[in-house]
C-alpha cells in the first residue's frame, strides 16, 4: 500500500528538541521517526519502525545465511540463572530488578547468556546435536544512570543476540569467523562506514573480543588505528611495547626533603624535574582490597581499562576514611619501595619496567626518594596496560604512532568459551561416550543503535538520508501544487508501488510546496519525486537526496528509472 502522508501520524519539526545533544537525536526527533517517553526510552513512530524493521530485516537474511536459528526468549527473565552465573551481583545498578506477587525476584534482560545455555542443555544431550547457533533480535533493558543521546544510550533498546555452542575450540573458532564475515556483509549492506578493532572481553569473560565500530563524532567509544598499517583497537585494548632496559649501575635510593609537594605537578615543578622522571602510584580497591598502581608521572590511570582488565572484580578509589584506616599509606606520598606485595598488590604499566629508575613518594610526609629502581628496590605483582592512550603513542605492531578517534560501538563479538557452560554444567555426550563440556562464542548487534549511527554518519545540513536499503521509502514524491499536481503524484505512486517500488507520497492538502520540500529533505529518502509546474505537461523532476542533483524526465521515463 502507497504510504499516504496525508493518512500518516507524521509530525516533523522545525526547530531541535530542548535536550538534544546529538545530530541523530535532533534529526530522529524532528522528521517524526521517535518521540521520547521517558528518559532513555522512545516511541518509534510509523517511519522510525519501518527503518528499523529494515535493519532487522537485513540482520535476519546474513544471520540465516550462516545457518543460525532465531528464537524469542522471554526479556522477563528469573533471578536464579544470574544468580548461578554471578551476575545478578555483577551488574550492580545496571538491572531493572522486581518482584511478582509473590515475592519472586525477577530482571529484564540486559543479554541473554545465561538462558540460552539454559535452553540448549534442555534441547541438546549428544553431539549430534551440535553445533548449533541460535539469535533473537529482542528488547534489552539497562538502567543507565544517565540516559542520553536519544536512541544511542538508553535504558530500552533492540538488539541482535547470537550463541554458538560447539564441541571444541575448532567449532568455536569456525563460529566466530561467520559471524565476523556476517557482520561485514550487514554493515555494508545497510551503508555504514564501521572499523573492526581488538577488544577487551571484560565481564563477559573468554578469550578473542572484536568490536564494530562507526566512527562518529557522537560516539562515547575511543578507538585507535595506525596509518601505516592494518591495527585497530579500542583504547581499553591496546597493547604497549616497551624496549628491553639494559641494566645499568644505578646509584643507591636517595631521600628528598619535598615539603608540599602530594602531586606530580607539584613535585616536578619542585624538583626541576620532567613529570615522566616521577613514578605516580594511584590507589585504589579492587574488591576492597588496597591496590596500588603505578605509571609514569606524564600519563593517567585509564580506570575503565583497569576495571576492564581486572572484571569482574570492582575497582574504586580510595576514600579520605580509607588512609584514615591505614596509617601507613601517607596521601600526596606513596612509593612502592618496601610496600609493593606486602602493603599493598601492586600493579604496573609495562613502561615501569624492571631496570627503570623512578623518582617516587618516600611513604614519609614531605619527602619523596630519588633512583627508585624497578626490579631492585620494589617488585611489580602484574603488568597491565592501563594508562590512557594518546596520540602518537607506538603502535604496538609497527611502531608508528597512533591516531584516536571517537565512535559508536555497532557490534560485538566474543569467544566466550567454557564460563557459562561451566557455571551450568552444559554437557554433551562425546563420540566416545563420555560427557564433553561444550564451548560457546557470543555475537551482538545493537539494531537500534545502528539506526543512529546511520543517522550520525549519512545526515547532512538538510536533515537525514539515509541509504537506500534501510531508508523507510525508495522514492519520496512530492505534489508541489494543487489539485492536478496530486492527481499526478497518486498515479505515479501508485505505478510505482505495483512494480514492487516503496513509495512515500506528500499528498497533504493545505501545505505549501516549500515545507514540503523542507520535510522531504529532512525525511531523507533516496530519491525524491517532484510533480510541479509541468505535471500538465507530464513531466516530473527527480532529484538525488545526496547529492543534490536534478533532472526532468517523462513520467514513462522516470517510472522506467525508478522501476527499472
Amino acid at each position: 500500500m502507497v504510504q499516504r502522508m496525508s493518512r500518516m501520524m507524521l509530525k516533523t519539526l522545525r526547530d531541535d528538541p530542548a535536550d538534544a545533544e546529538t545530530l541523530s537525536h535532533k534529526l530522529l526527533v524532528r522528521a517524526g521517526y521517535v518521540r521520547r517517553a521517558s528518559a532513555g526510552i522512545w516511541t518509534w513512530l510509523p517511519l522510525g519502525k519501518k527503518v528499523l524493521e529494515n535493519v532487522s530485516r537485513v540482520v535476519r537474511e546474513e544471520m540465516d545465511a550462516i545457518g543460525a536459528q532465531e528464537v524469542l526468549l522471554p526479556a522477563l527473565l528469573p533471578k536464579e540463572p544470574y544468580e548461578t552465573s554471578g551476575r545478578w551481583e555483577e551488574y550492580g545498578d545496571l538491572l531493572f530488578r522486581l518482584k511478582d506477587r509473590k515475592g519472586a525476584e525477577y530482571l529484564l534482560g540486559p543479554t541473554h547468556e545465561e538462558i540460552f545455555t539454559l535452553t540448549v542443555k534442555d534441547q541438546c544431550t549428544s553431539y549430534k546435536d551440535l553445533p548449533v547457533v541460535l539469535y533473537q533480535i529482542q528488547t534489552k533493558y539497562r538502567d543507565e544512570a544517565r540516559p542520553r543521546s536519544g536512541v544511542l544510550r538508553g535504558r530500552e533498546f533492540l538488539m541482535k543476540d547470537s550463541y554458538s555452542f560447539d564441541t571444541d575450540d575448532e567449532g568455536l573458532a569456525e563460529a566466530y569467523r561467520l559471524h565476523r564475515e556476517a557482520y561485514t556483509r550487514i554493515f555494508e549492506r545497510i551503508g555504514l562506514d564501521y572499523r573492526i578493532v581488538s577488544a577487551v572481553s571484560g565481564a563477559m569473560g573468554g578469550s578473542a573480543s572484536e568490536e564494530f565500530l562507526a566512527p562518529a563524532a557522537a560516539g562515547e567509544d575511543t578507538f585507535v588505528d595506525c596509518p601505516a598499517c592494518d591495527y585497530a583497537a579500542n583504547t581499553e585494548a591496546v597493547t604497549t611495547v616497551v624496549p628491553p632496559v639494559e641494566p645499568a649501575d644505578h646509584p643507591a635510593v636517595e631521600e628528598l626533603d619535598t615539603p608540599d609537594t602530594p602531586t606530580i605537578e607539584t613535585l616536578a615543578e619542585f624538583l626541576g624535574v620532567p613529570a615522566s622522571a616521577t613514578l605516580k602510584n594511584l590507589l585504589v580497591k579492587v574488591d576492597g582490597k588496597i591496590t596500588a598502581v603505578g605509571v609514569p608521572g606524564d600519563r593517567e590511570v585509564d580506570l575503565g581499562k583497569l576495571g576492564e582488565h581486572l572484571a569482574p572484580a570492582v575497582v574504586e578509589l580510595v576514600t579520605a576514611e580509607d588512609f584514615t584506616d591505614r596509617p601507613d599509606l601517607v596521601r600526596g606520598y606513596v612509593g612502592p619501595q618496601s610496600m609493593a606485595g606486602s602493603a599493598f598488590r601492586y600493579i604496573a604499566d609495562p613502561r615501569v619496567a624492571a631496570n627503570t629508575s623512578w623518582i617516587t613518594g618516600a611513604n614519609k610526609e614531605g619527602t619523596h626518594a630519588r633512583n627508585v629502581v624497578c626490579g631492585r628496590d620494589f617488585e611489580v605483582d602484574e603488568y597491565l596496560d592501563v594508562v590512557v592512550v594518546e596520540p602518537g603513542d607506538p603502535c604496538p605492531k609497527c611502531g608508528t604512532g597512533l591516531q584516536i578517534d571517537r565512535a559508536i560501538e555497532i557490534g560485538h563479538i566474543f569467544q566466550l568459551g567454557r564460563k557459562y557452560a561451566d557455571a551450568f554444567q552444559l554437557d554433551v555426550l562425546g563420540r566416545e561416550g563420555k560427557p564433553v563440556r561444550v564451548t560457546m562464542g557470543s555475537y551482538g548487534i545493537g539494531v537500534s543503535r545502528a539506526v543512529a549511527a546511520l543517522a550520525e554518519q549519512t545526515a547532512d545540513d538538510k536533515g537525514l538520508c539515509w541509504p537506500a536499503e534501510i531508508a523507510p521509502a525508495d522514492v519520496h514524491i512530492v505534489a508541489a501544487g494543487k489539485a492536478k499536481q496530486t492527481e499526478l503524484a497518486l498515479e505515479v505512486a501508485e505505478k510505482l508501488h505495483s512494480a514492487a517500488v516503496r513509495v512515500l507520497v506528500d499528498d497533504r492538502a493545505g501545505v505549501s510546496p516549500g515545507v514540503k520540500f523542507t520535510d522531504a529533505e529532512l525525511i531523507g529518502v533516496p530519491v525524491i519525486l517532484v510533480a510541479g509546474r509541468r505535471a500538465g505537461e507530464g513531466v516530473v523532476e527527480l532529484k538525488d537526496r545526496r547529492t543534490g542533483e536534478r533532472e526532468e524526465l517523462t513520467v514513462d521515463e522516470a517510472l522506467a528509472r525508478l522501476s527499472g
